[in-house]
């Protein structure tokens, strides 16, 4: 059965492994200990996993600046995928931040990655015409 409840301290190892798994081309920047240890400090209910059969096998971590919501770390372990488990994760989240007020939920996906750009498109996100734009801190 499949449950998803919010991040607990003793998932770091098997989050870490999943990111790794699922995230390989990664950033330097992107080191799942202090990305973890960010979003502890910030909206930490959040972050949630998802556990099938006692293992951990998804990840999603949001977060609502009281104007738009983001998801990130949208990641579920490549032998449950195309499972129900992302979009199971994601209702969650929109429930989460629909439950805060958040009007409007946005991600972010490599222009390239056909495959997650089908699975949002699944679950009705559309494309939106923009220019992304970040600097490092």
């Amino acid at each position: 059965m499949l449950n998803i409840r919010p991040y607990q301290e003793e998932d770091e190892a098997a989050v870490s492994l999943l990111w790794q798994q699922c995230f390989p081309d990664a950033p330097p920047h992107n080191r799942p200990a202090e990305d973890i240890r960010r979003k502890l400090a910030v909206q930490r209910e959040l972050f949630l996993v998802a556990v099938f059969d006692e293992q951990l096998v998804g990840t999603a971590m949001a977060g609502y600046d009281g104007h738009r919501g983001w998801v990130y770390y949208v990641a579920v372990s490549p032998q449950h995928q195309r499972q129900g488990i992302g979009a199971a994760l994601m209702k969650q989240v929109e429930e989460e931040l629909a439950h805060l007020g958040c009007p409007k939920l946005n991600l972010q996906i490599r222009a390239d990655n056909t495959a997650v750009l089908a699975f949002y498109r699944s679950l009705g996100y559309l494309v939106e015409e923009r220019v992304s734009m970040g600097k490092r801190l």
